[in-house]
């Protein structure tokens, strides 16, 4: 279940945000790498990388909320119509629109 669900998840999250989940994917390999091949300075640049941009990215998005208005803003008609209004339709049953007169 858990194999079929990642890829959607992964291409969820690139359509959404490429440019932090490309970062986070290359914090992630060079994390990856680095904890594979025990370099140990490797390892903390890919942690920090992915580290910072989820913060960067927490930040944005608190910012954005809090610039959001709270309510959306109320629009109305006006109480009347200045135009007259429009003549009724009748149908007029002794004559046909195509009888050709």
């Amino acid at each position: 279940m858990m194999n079929a669900l990642w890829p959607r998840v992964l291409k969820s999250a690139y359509r959404r945000e490429p440019i932090v989940s490309f970062v986070v994917t290359v914090g992630t390999v060079d994390a990856v790498i680095g904890g594979v091949s025990s370099s140990l300075s490797l390892l903390s640049f890919g942690l920090s990388t992915v580290g910072v941009i989820l913060v960067l990215r927490w930040w944005m998005l608190q910012r954005s909320k809090i610039q959001q208005p709270e309510t959306a803003p109320e629009y109305s008609l006006p109480p009347s119509s200045s135009r007259p209004p429009l003549p009724k339709l009748t149908t007029d049953k002794h004559r046909s629109p195509y009888s050709g007169n």
